[in-house]
Protein backbone atom coordinates (compact mmCIF):
# COMPACT_ATOMS: atom_id res chain seq x y z
CA UNK A 1 0.00 0.00 0.00
CA UNK A 2 1.58 3.34 -1.20
CA UNK A 3 2.23 6.21 1.59
CA UNK A 4 0.90 9.29 -0.06
CA UNK A 5 0.82 12.77 0.59
CA UNK A 6 -1.96 14.63 1.91
CA UNK A 7 -2.27 16.41 -1.54
CA UNK A 8 -1.87 13.20 -3.32
CA UNK A 9 -5.01 11.81 -1.19
CA UNK A 10 -6.96 14.90 -1.88
CA UNK A 11 -6.49 14.25 -5.48
CA UNK A 12 -7.90 10.95 -5.18
CA UNK A 13 -10.56 11.89 -3.02
CA UNK A 14 -12.42 14.19 -5.71
CA UNK A 15 -11.28 12.02 -8.67
CA UNK A 16 -13.66 9.43 -6.87
CA UNK A 17 -16.00 11.94 -5.60
CA UNK A 18 -16.65 12.92 -9.56
CA UNK A 19 -17.70 8.98 -10.61
CA UNK A 20 -21.18 8.23 -9.81
CA UNK A 21 -20.10 5.09 -8.07
CA UNK A 22 -17.82 6.84 -5.73
CA UNK A 23 -19.68 9.95 -5.22
CA UNK A 24 -18.73 12.03 -2.21
CA UNK A 25 -21.74 11.27 -0.04
CA UNK A 26 -20.63 7.57 -0.48
CA UNK A 27 -17.70 7.98 0.59
CA UNK A 28 -18.10 9.71 3.39
CA UNK A 29 -21.02 6.96 4.48
CA UNK A 30 -18.29 4.20 4.04
CA UNK A 31 -15.75 6.34 6.51
CA UNK A 32 -18.36 6.43 8.64
CA UNK A 33 -19.05 2.70 8.91
CA UNK A 34 -15.20 2.26 8.74
CA UNK A 35 -15.02 3.81 11.96
CA UNK A 36 -17.19 2.27 13.69
CA UNK A 37 -16.10 -0.85 12.52
CA UNK A 38 -12.79 -0.07 13.69
CA UNK A 39 -14.08 0.88 17.00
CA UNK A 40 -16.19 -1.89 17.82
CA UNK A 41 -13.45 -4.34 16.70
CA UNK A 42 -11.13 -2.95 19.43
CA UNK A 43 -12.58 -1.23 22.27
CA UNK A 44 -15.36 -1.67 24.81
CA UNK A 45 -17.61 1.26 25.12
CA UNK A 46 -21.45 1.96 26.34
CA UNK A 47 -21.28 5.84 25.79
CA UNK A 48 -19.48 8.09 22.99
CA UNK A 49 -18.98 11.36 22.05
CA UNK A 50 -17.52 12.32 18.71
CA UNK A 51 -16.14 15.94 17.98
CA UNK A 52 -16.16 17.52 14.46
CA UNK A 53 -14.58 20.02 13.03
CA UNK A 54 -15.95 21.95 9.74
CA UNK A 55 -13.22 19.69 7.26
CA UNK A 56 -14.00 16.52 5.26
CA UNK A 57 -12.94 14.38 8.38
CA UNK A 58 -15.64 16.43 10.47
CA UNK A 59 -18.38 14.80 8.14
CA UNK A 60 -16.64 11.53 8.43
CA UNK A 61 -16.98 11.83 12.18
CA UNK A 62 -20.68 12.86 11.53
CA UNK A 63 -21.34 9.74 9.93
CA UNK A 64 -19.83 7.80 12.40
CA UNK A 65 -21.80 9.44 15.42
CA UNK A 66 -25.17 7.98 12.95
CA UNK A 67 -24.23 4.28 12.77
CA UNK A 68 -22.80 4.35 16.13
CA UNK A 69 -26.37 5.95 17.60
CA UNK A 70 -28.10 2.18 16.77
CA UNK A 71 -25.42 0.52 18.70
CA UNK A 72 -23.71 2.16 21.46
CA UNK A 73 -26.33 3.22 24.28
CA UNK A 74 -25.55 7.22 24.18
CA UNK A 75 -23.86 9.49 21.46
CA UNK A 76 -23.11 12.73 21.93
CA UNK A 77 -21.46 14.94 19.10
CA UNK A 78 -19.94 18.05 19.12
CA UNK A 79 -19.68 20.15 16.13
CA UNK A 80 -16.85 23.35 16.32
CA UNK A 81 -19.36 25.77 14.34
CA UNK A 82 -21.66 27.99 15.11
CA UNK A 83 -24.08 26.24 12.81
CA UNK A 84 -24.71 24.13 10.27
CA UNK A 85 -23.71 26.92 7.51
CA UNK A 86 -20.42 26.48 7.90
CA UNK A 87 -20.70 22.41 7.06
CA UNK A 88 -20.71 21.65 3.64
CA UNK A 89 -23.69 19.92 2.26
CA UNK A 90 -23.06 16.23 2.59
CA UNK A 91 -21.86 17.53 6.67
CA UNK A 92 -25.28 19.36 6.91
CA UNK A 93 -27.32 16.71 5.47
CA UNK A 94 -26.37 14.32 8.45
CA UNK A 95 -26.53 16.45 10.96
CA UNK A 96 -30.54 16.47 10.54
CA UNK A 97 -31.10 13.08 10.61
CA UNK A 98 -29.14 12.54 13.89
CA UNK A 99 -31.15 11.26 16.23
CA UNK A 100 -29.93 13.60 18.75
CA UNK A 101 -29.21 17.12 17.45
CA UNK A 102 -25.13 18.05 17.88
CA UNK A 103 -23.86 20.91 20.53
CA UNK A 104 -22.15 23.39 18.45
CA UNK A 105 -19.42 25.15 20.00
CA UNK A 106 -18.30 28.29 18.48
CA UNK A 107 -15.43 29.60 20.55
CA UNK A 108 -12.72 28.42 23.67
CA UNK A 109 -15.20 28.99 26.22
CA UNK A 110 -17.88 26.60 24.78
CA UNK A 111 -15.82 24.03 26.38
CA UNK A 112 -17.25 25.32 29.53
CA UNK A 113 -20.66 24.40 29.20
CA UNK A 114 -21.89 21.95 31.34
CA UNK A 115 -23.76 19.84 28.99
CA UNK A 116 -19.97 19.66 26.82
CA UNK A 117 -18.30 18.75 29.85
CA UNK A 118 -20.93 16.00 30.58
CA UNK A 119 -20.45 14.60 26.59
CA UNK A 120 -16.37 14.49 27.33
CA UNK A 121 -17.03 12.00 29.97
CA UNK A 122 -17.91 9.06 27.76
CA UNK A 123 -16.65 6.01 27.55
CA UNK A 124 -15.27 6.39 23.92
CA UNK A 125 -13.97 9.85 22.15
CA UNK A 126 -13.82 10.27 18.18
CA UNK A 127 -11.64 12.51 17.39
CA UNK A 128 -12.36 14.56 13.88
CA UNK A 129 -11.41 17.70 14.32
CA UNK A 130 -8.79 18.68 11.87
CA UNK A 131 -8.44 17.25 8.58
CA UNK A 132 -5.61 16.24 6.08
CA UNK A 133 -4.65 19.55 4.92
CA UNK A 134 -4.29 20.65 8.46
CA UNK A 135 -0.79 22.39 8.28
CA UNK A 136 0.64 23.34 12.35
CA UNK A 137 0.32 25.22 14.46
CA UNK A 138 -3.52 24.52 16.57
CA UNK A 139 -5.47 28.00 17.46
CA UNK A 140 -8.31 28.82 18.58
CA UNK A 141 -11.11 26.58 19.10
CA UNK A 142 -8.93 23.24 17.66
CA UNK A 143 -6.53 23.98 20.17
CA UNK A 144 -9.12 24.13 22.96
CA UNK A 145 -11.09 21.11 21.79
CA UNK A 146 -7.51 19.13 21.55
CA UNK A 147 -6.85 20.04 25.27
CA UNK A 148 -10.27 18.70 26.10
CA UNK A 149 -9.98 15.40 25.02
CA UNK A 150 -6.32 15.34 26.59
CA UNK A 151 -7.51 16.10 29.80
CA UNK A 152 -10.59 13.75 29.07
CA UNK A 153 -9.85 9.62 30.71
CA UNK A 154 -11.80 8.07 27.27
CA UNK A 155 -10.61 5.85 24.78
CA UNK A 156 -9.73 8.09 22.03
CA UNK A 157 -9.94 7.16 18.16
CA UNK A 158 -8.54 9.45 15.65
CA UNK A 159 -9.86 10.01 12.45
CA UNK A 160 -6.78 10.47 10.01
CA UNK A 161 -4.25 11.23 12.08
CA UNK A 162 -4.58 12.83 15.80
CA UNK A 163 -5.49 16.32 15.74
CA UNK A 164 -2.87 18.08 16.25
CA UNK A 165 -0.60 16.31 13.61
CA UNK A 166 0.45 17.38 9.96
CA UNK A 167 -0.06 14.20 8.19
CA UNK A 168 3.07 14.66 5.96
CA UNK A 169 5.25 15.18 8.48
CA UNK A 170 7.77 11.90 9.87
CA UNK A 171 8.64 13.80 13.19
CA UNK A 172 7.81 11.58 15.43
CA UNK A 173 4.59 13.46 18.30
CA UNK A 174 5.27 13.73 21.21
CA UNK A 175 3.07 12.00 23.03
CA UNK A 176 0.46 13.05 25.67
CA UNK A 177 1.34 17.15 25.07
CA UNK A 178 -1.61 19.34 24.12
CA UNK A 179 -0.34 19.99 20.92
CA UNK A 180 -1.76 16.97 19.55
CA UNK A 181 -4.29 14.43 20.43
CA UNK A 182 -2.88 11.35 22.16
CA UNK A 183 -5.42 8.68 20.48
CA UNK A 184 -5.29 4.89 21.27
CA UNK A 185 -6.42 3.92 17.86
CA UNK A 186 -5.81 5.73 14.70
CA UNK A 187 -8.12 4.87 11.46
CA UNK A 188 -7.73 7.02 8.27
CA UNK A 189 -8.49 6.48 4.54
CA UNK A 190 -7.67 5.92 1.22
CA UNK A 191 -4.18 5.79 1.90
CA UNK A 192 -1.40 6.20 4.75
CA UNK A 193 0.82 9.35 4.94
CA UNK A 194 4.24 9.85 6.49
CA UNK A 195 2.83 10.73 10.33
CA UNK A 196 1.09 7.44 10.22
CA UNK A 197 4.57 5.27 9.22
CA UNK A 198 7.04 7.53 10.98
CA UNK A 199 4.89 9.71 13.39
CA UNK A 200 4.42 7.21 16.38
CA UNK A 201 1.09 8.39 16.41
CA UNK A 202 -0.12 5.68 18.91
CA UNK A 203 0.53 2.74 20.77
CA UNK A 204 -2.53 1.03 19.32
CA UNK A 205 -3.64 0.00 16.38
CA UNK A 206 -3.28 1.91 13.01
CA UNK A 207 -5.88 1.38 10.29
CA UNK A 208 -6.40 2.03 6.52
CA UNK A 209 -9.69 1.48 4.68
CA UNK A 210 -9.33 2.53 1.10
CA UNK A 211 -13.01 3.43 0.66
CA UNK A 212 -13.15 1.84 -3.19
CA UNK A 213 -11.12 4.56 -4.28
CA UNK A 214 -8.11 3.83 -6.75
CA UNK A 215 -4.77 5.05 -4.70
CA UNK A 216 -2.54 3.97 -7.74
CA UNK A 217 -3.49 6.95 -9.73
CA UNK A 218 -1.06 9.29 -8.16
CA UNK A 219 2.39 10.58 -8.84
CA UNK A 220 3.88 8.74 -5.60
CA UNK A 221 6.05 11.64 -4.19
CA UNK A 222 6.92 9.67 -1.63
CA UNK A 223 8.55 6.52 -3.23
CA UNK A 224 7.98 4.42 -0.18
CA UNK A 225 4.71 1.59 0.73
CA UNK A 226 3.72 0.63 3.64
CA UNK A 227 3.04 -3.80 3.68
CA UNK A 228 -0.62 -4.43 5.05
CA UNK A 229 -2.20 -7.64 4.44
CA UNK A 230 -3.22 -6.42 1.62
CA UNK A 231 0.36 -7.77 0.38
CA UNK A 232 0.22 -10.37 1.86
CA UNK A 233 -2.82 -12.01 0.29
CA UNK A 234 -1.32 -10.96 -2.74
CA UNK A 235 1.45 -12.95 -2.30
CA UNK A 236 -0.06 -15.85 -0.40
CA UNK A 237 -3.57 -16.66 -2.57
CA UNK A 238 -5.74 -19.49 -1.85
CA UNK A 239 -4.70 -22.51 -2.67
CA UNK A 240 -6.69 -24.50 -5.07
CA UNK A 241 -8.40 -27.50 -4.71
CA UNK A 242 -6.38 -29.52 -7.25
CA UNK A 243 -2.76 -28.45 -5.58
CA UNK A 244 -0.02 -30.95 -4.95
CA UNK A 245 2.50 -30.23 -2.77
CA UNK A 246 5.36 -29.10 -6.10
CA UNK A 247 2.73 -26.63 -6.70
CA UNK A 248 4.02 -24.72 -3.81
CA UNK A 249 7.98 -24.70 -4.26
CA UNK A 250 10.93 -26.29 -2.70
CA UNK A 251 12.58 -24.65 -0.24
CA UNK A 252 16.62 -25.39 0.55
CA UNK A 253 18.15 -24.49 4.04
CA UNK A 254 21.71 -24.99 3.64
CA UNK A 255 23.51 -25.12 7.14
CA UNK A 256 23.30 -27.16 10.75
CA UNK A 257 26.18 -27.21 12.57
CA UNK A 258 26.49 -29.16 15.86
CA UNK A 259 26.24 -25.71 17.83
CA UNK A 260 23.85 -24.08 16.37
CA UNK A 261 21.50 -27.16 14.43
CA UNK A 262 18.18 -25.51 15.71
CA UNK A 263 18.01 -22.07 13.38
CA UNK A 264 18.27 -24.59 10.51
CA UNK A 265 15.66 -26.85 12.05
CA UNK A 266 13.19 -23.73 12.58
CA UNK A 267 14.15 -22.13 8.92
CA UNK A 268 12.82 -25.25 7.53
CA UNK A 269 9.99 -25.83 10.24
CA UNK A 270 8.78 -21.53 9.31
CA UNK A 271 8.74 -22.03 5.46
CA UNK A 272 6.58 -25.48 6.15
CA UNK A 273 4.33 -23.46 7.96
CA UNK A 274 4.45 -20.94 5.69
CA UNK A 275 2.86 -22.91 2.95
CA UNK A 276 5.60 -24.68 1.14
CA UNK A 277 5.32 -27.74 -0.05
CA UNK A 278 8.26 -28.93 0.40
CA UNK A 279 11.70 -28.05 2.40
CA UNK A 280 15.09 -30.03 2.53
CA UNK A 281 17.79 -29.11 5.20
CA UNK A 282 21.69 -29.40 3.60
CA UNK A 283 23.69 -30.02 7.24
CA UNK A 284 26.55 -31.83 8.20
CA UNK A 285 26.87 -35.98 8.66
CA UNK A 286 26.58 -35.68 12.02
CA UNK A 287 23.56 -33.40 12.68
CA UNK A 288 21.33 -35.18 10.16
CA UNK A 289 19.82 -37.37 12.64
CA UNK A 290 19.34 -34.38 15.38
CA UNK A 291 17.29 -31.74 12.27
CA UNK A 292 15.49 -34.69 11.20
CA UNK A 293 14.20 -35.06 14.89
CA UNK A 294 12.95 -31.74 14.65
CA UNK A 295 10.02 -32.55 12.51
CA UNK A 296 9.27 -35.32 10.77
CA UNK A 297 7.79 -33.44 7.77
CA UNK A 298 11.48 -32.05 7.13
CA UNK A 299 13.67 -34.07 4.42
CA UNK A 300 17.77 -33.73 5.09
CA UNK A 301 20.85 -34.62 3.07
CA UNK A 302 23.95 -35.35 5.29
CA UNK A 303 26.96 -33.73 3.68
CA UNK A 304 30.57 -34.06 4.47
CA UNK A 305 31.94 -32.07 6.56
CA UNK A 306 35.59 -30.55 8.42
CA UNK A 307 36.74 -31.50 11.15
CA UNK A 308 35.43 -28.86 13.38
CA UNK A 309 31.87 -30.21 11.66
CA UNK A 310 31.20 -27.56 9.72
CA UNK A 311 29.93 -28.22 6.22
CA UNK A 312 33.10 -29.25 3.65
CA UNK A 313 33.48 -27.72 0.37
CA UNK A 314 34.21 -30.98 -0.91
CA UNK A 315 30.19 -31.46 -0.78
CA UNK A 316 29.91 -28.78 -3.74
CA UNK A 317 28.61 -31.40 -6.16
CA UNK A 318 25.84 -32.77 -3.94
CA UNK A 319 24.96 -29.36 -3.27
CA UNK A 320 24.55 -28.58 -7.15
CA UNK A 321 22.17 -31.60 -7.29
CA UNK A 322 20.40 -29.81 -4.37
CA UNK A 323 20.21 -26.49 -5.57
CA UNK A 324 18.97 -27.82 -9.14
CA UNK A 325 16.02 -29.07 -7.19
CA UNK A 326 15.34 -25.76 -5.48
CA UNK A 327 12.77 -22.91 -6.20
CA UNK A 328 14.48 -20.69 -3.13
CA UNK A 329 17.20 -21.42 -0.95
CA UNK A 330 18.55 -19.69 2.71
CA UNK A 331 21.98 -19.67 3.55
CA UNK A 332 22.49 -19.10 7.19
CA UNK A 333 24.59 -18.69 9.87
CA UNK A 334 25.66 -22.22 10.18
CA UNK A 335 27.62 -23.02 7.13
CA UNK A 336 31.59 -23.44 7.06
CA UNK A 337 33.57 -21.62 8.95
CA UNK A 338 37.09 -20.16 9.69
CA UNK A 339 38.95 -19.24 6.43
CA UNK A 340 36.72 -21.26 4.03
CA UNK A 341 33.40 -19.74 4.58
CA UNK A 342 33.86 -16.47 2.66
CA UNK A 343 34.88 -18.74 -0.17
CA UNK A 344 31.55 -20.82 0.71
CA UNK A 345 29.49 -18.11 0.18
CA UNK A 346 30.94 -16.48 -2.66
CA UNK A 347 30.25 -20.07 -4.25
CA UNK A 348 26.61 -20.64 -3.51
CA UNK A 349 25.71 -17.19 -4.39
CA UNK A 350 27.50 -17.24 -7.81
CA UNK A 351 26.02 -21.11 -8.23
CA UNK A 352 22.14 -20.62 -6.98
CA UNK A 353 20.09 -19.80 -10.08
CA UNK A 354 17.17 -19.89 -7.33
CA UNK A 355 16.11 -16.77 -5.11
CA UNK A 356 18.62 -16.74 -2.69
CA UNK A 357 17.84 -15.63 0.94
CA UNK A 358 21.59 -14.55 2.85
CA UNK A 359 21.42 -14.32 6.82
CA UNK A 360 24.30 -13.75 9.17
CA UNK A 361 27.35 -15.01 6.81
CA UNK A 362 29.18 -11.93 6.73
CA UNK A 363 29.32 -9.18 4.17
CA UNK A 364 29.81 -11.74 1.06
CA UNK A 365 31.23 -9.81 -2.13
CA UNK A 366 28.00 -9.18 -4.66
CA UNK A 367 30.76 -7.13 -6.51
CA UNK A 368 32.62 -10.44 -7.23
CA UNK A 369 32.53 -10.83 -11.37
CA UNK A 370 30.36 -7.48 -11.76
CA UNK A 371 30.95 -6.92 -15.35
CA UNK A 372 29.17 -10.86 -15.95
CA UNK A 373 26.88 -10.15 -13.64
CA UNK A 374 25.73 -6.73 -14.80
CA UNK A 375 22.14 -8.16 -16.23
CA UNK A 376 22.45 -10.62 -13.63
CA UNK A 377 18.27 -10.99 -12.61
CA UNK A 378 18.99 -13.37 -10.23
CA UNK A 379 16.95 -12.33 -6.66
CA UNK A 380 19.40 -12.43 -3.67
CA UNK A 381 17.49 -11.43 -0.24
CA UNK A 382 20.21 -9.97 2.10
CA UNK A 383 18.71 -10.18 5.85
CA UNK A 384 20.95 -7.29 7.97
CA UNK A 385 20.57 -6.01 11.51
CA UNK A 386 21.57 -2.22 12.19
CA UNK A 387 25.24 -3.32 13.16
CA UNK A 388 25.76 -5.05 10.18
CA UNK A 389 24.37 -2.24 7.36
CA UNK A 390 26.60 0.15 9.24
CA UNK A 391 29.27 -2.16 8.73
CA UNK A 392 28.70 -2.55 5.06
CA UNK A 393 28.26 1.40 4.00
CA UNK A 394 31.32 1.89 6.77
CA UNK A 395 30.01 4.42 8.90
CA UNK A 396 28.40 4.53 12.46
CA UNK A 397 25.30 2.61 13.53
CA UNK A 398 24.08 6.41 14.86
CA UNK A 399 24.58 7.90 11.52
CA UNK A 400 22.76 5.08 10.08
CA UNK A 401 19.54 5.18 12.36
CA UNK A 402 18.89 8.92 11.37
CA UNK A 403 17.68 7.46 8.22
CA UNK A 404 17.03 3.70 7.68
CA UNK A 405 15.15 3.93 4.62
CA UNK A 406 18.07 5.65 2.58
CA UNK A 407 20.75 2.91 4.06
CA UNK A 408 18.60 0.33 2.86
CA UNK A 409 18.31 1.56 -0.21
CA UNK A 410 21.95 2.08 -0.75
CA UNK A 411 23.14 -1.52 0.40
CA UNK A 412 20.48 -2.64 -1.91
CA UNK A 413 22.05 -0.61 -5.35
CA UNK A 414 25.79 -1.20 -4.30
CA UNK A 415 24.77 -5.26 -3.89
CA UNK A 416 22.34 -5.35 -6.59
CA UNK A 417 20.22 -7.43 -3.85
CA UNK A 418 16.71 -7.33 -1.71
CA UNK A 419 17.62 -5.52 1.65
CA UNK A 420 15.78 -6.57 4.58
CA UNK A 421 16.96 -4.10 7.23
CA UNK A 422 15.72 -5.46 10.65
CA UNK A 423 14.40 -2.84 13.46
CA UNK A 424 12.03 -0.82 14.30
CA UNK A 425 9.62 -0.83 11.36
CA UNK A 426 11.59 -3.11 8.82
CA UNK A 427 12.74 -1.63 5.87
CA UNK A 428 12.70 -3.89 2.43
CA UNK A 429 14.62 -2.25 -0.06
CA UNK A 430 14.74 -3.97 -3.07
CA UNK A 431 17.36 -3.43 -6.46
CA UNK A 432 13.84 -2.59 -8.44
CA UNK A 433 13.57 0.90 -6.90
CA UNK A 434 10.70 -0.29 -4.71
CA UNK A 435 11.08 0.26 -0.59
CA UNK A 436 8.42 -1.16 1.55
CA UNK A 437 7.96 -0.87 5.56
CA UNK A 438 6.70 -3.09 7.46
CA UNK A 439 5.30 -1.97 11.03
CA UNK A 440 4.80 -4.94 12.70
CA UNK A 441 7.09 -6.67 15.13
CA UNK A 442 7.99 -5.90 18.20
CA UNK A 443 10.95 -6.35 20.95
CA UNK A 444 9.94 -9.65 21.98
CA UNK A 445 11.44 -10.89 18.58
CA UNK A 446 14.78 -10.15 19.99
CA UNK A 447 15.45 -13.49 20.78
CA UNK A 448 17.45 -16.41 19.16
CA UNK A 449 15.73 -18.40 16.37
CA UNK A 450 13.62 -15.54 15.30
CA UNK A 451 15.69 -14.22 12.36
CA UNK A 452 15.75 -17.91 11.30
CA UNK A 453 12.31 -18.52 11.62
CA UNK A 454 12.03 -14.72 9.36
CA UNK A 455 14.41 -16.51 6.48
CA UNK A 456 11.98 -19.52 6.63
CA UNK A 457 8.86 -17.67 6.06
CA UNK A 458 10.88 -15.62 3.35
CA UNK A 459 12.15 -18.49 1.26
CA UNK A 460 8.46 -19.82 1.51
CA UNK A 461 7.23 -16.70 0.08
CA UNK A 462 9.79 -16.40 -2.95
CA UNK A 463 9.20 -20.60 -3.87
CA UNK A 464 5.61 -20.33 -4.44
CA UNK A 465 5.98 -18.39 -7.21
CA UNK A 466 7.44 -18.83 -10.46
CA UNK A 467 10.94 -17.47 -11.19
CA UNK A 468 10.05 -15.30 -14.26
CA UNK A 469 7.41 -13.23 -11.74
CA UNK A 470 8.75 -9.54 -12.59
CA UNK A 471 11.15 -8.39 -9.81
CA UNK A 472 9.25 -6.10 -8.06
CA UNK A 473 6.85 -8.73 -7.40
CA UNK A 474 9.56 -10.73 -5.78
CA UNK A 475 10.47 -8.29 -3.76
CA UNK A 476 7.10 -7.61 -2.89
CA UNK A 477 6.67 -11.09 -2.09
CA UNK A 478 9.82 -10.80 0.39
CA UNK A 479 7.96 -7.51 2.44
CA UNK A 480 4.73 -9.51 2.74
CA UNK A 481 6.78 -12.37 4.40
CA UNK A 482 8.18 -9.97 6.52
CA UNK A 483 5.07 -8.22 7.72
CA UNK A 484 3.39 -11.97 7.89
CA UNK A 485 6.40 -13.00 10.39
CA UNK A 486 5.95 -9.55 12.66
CA UNK A 487 2.21 -9.59 12.54
CA UNK A 488 2.56 -13.23 14.46
CA UNK A 489 5.44 -11.84 16.13
CA UNK A 490 2.73 -9.28 17.46
CA UNK A 491 -0.17 -12.20 18.56
CA UNK A 492 2.80 -14.35 20.16
CA UNK A 493 3.29 -11.33 22.31
CA UNK A 494 -0.35 -11.58 23.14
CA UNK A 495 -1.03 -14.84 23.63
CA UNK A 496 2.05 -14.98 25.97
CA UNK A 497 4.52 -12.57 26.95
CA UNK A 498 7.15 -10.08 25.54
CA UNK A 499 9.80 -12.13 28.05
CA UNK A 500 8.48 -15.42 27.14
CA UNK A 501 7.95 -15.71 23.83
CA UNK A 502 10.37 -18.28 21.60
CA UNK A 503 10.54 -18.65 17.95
CA UNK A 504 8.84 -21.71 18.12
CA UNK A 505 5.52 -20.11 19.43
CA UNK A 506 6.16 -17.51 16.61
CA UNK A 507 5.91 -20.39 14.00
CA UNK A 508 2.99 -21.57 15.91
CA UNK A 509 0.90 -18.44 15.62
CA UNK A 510 1.45 -18.26 12.03
CA UNK A 511 -1.92 -19.74 11.23
CA UNK A 512 -3.50 -17.06 13.36
CA UNK A 513 -1.21 -14.27 11.27
CA UNK A 514 -2.81 -15.67 8.03
CA UNK A 515 -6.22 -15.85 9.50
CA UNK A 516 -6.01 -12.47 10.24
CA UNK A 517 -4.76 -11.14 6.90
CA UNK A 518 -7.87 -12.97 5.58
CA UNK A 519 -10.01 -11.55 8.17
CA UNK A 520 -8.58 -8.11 7.17
CA UNK A 521 -9.29 -8.67 3.10
CA UNK A 522 -12.71 -9.53 3.88
CA UNK A 523 -13.24 -6.09 5.79
CA UNK A 524 -11.48 -3.84 3.75
CA UNK A 525 -9.65 -2.77 6.74
CA UNK A 526 -5.82 -3.07 6.30
CA UNK A 527 -3.72 -2.59 9.43
CA UNK A 528 -0.11 -1.10 9.39
CA UNK A 529 0.28 -2.30 13.03
CA UNK A 530 -2.45 -3.85 15.61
Amino acid sequence: MRVLTSDEVRQIEVEAASRTDTSTSLLIQRAGYAVVQFCLAHFKFRSVCVICGAGGNGADGLMAAQVLSGIAEEVSTIVLAQDANALSPEAAAICDSLATGPMWVSDEAGFQDEEIQQALEADLIIDAVTGTGFKPPLEGIARKSVEAINQASAIVVSVGVPSGVEPDSNVAVHEGSDEAVFAHGVITFIAPNAAHVFGKLTTGPIAVSELGAQPSLVSHETGLSVVTAQEVRTTFPPRPDEAHKGDFGHVLVIGGVLDKAGSAGLAGIAALRTGAGLVTIACPQSTQPTIAGFAPELMTEGLPETETGTISLSGRDKIVQLLAQADAVVLGRDTPGGAEAPEFTQWVIGNCAAPLVLHDVGLPDMYANRAEKSADERLRVIVLDAEEAAALLSIQVDELQTDRVDAARRIARQTNSCIVLQGLRTIVAGSSGETWISMTGNSALAKNGSDDALCGIIAAALARHSSERPAFLRELDVASAVYLHGLAGDLARDLFHENTLLATDLIETLSDAFRDCELQSDRGLFYLRK
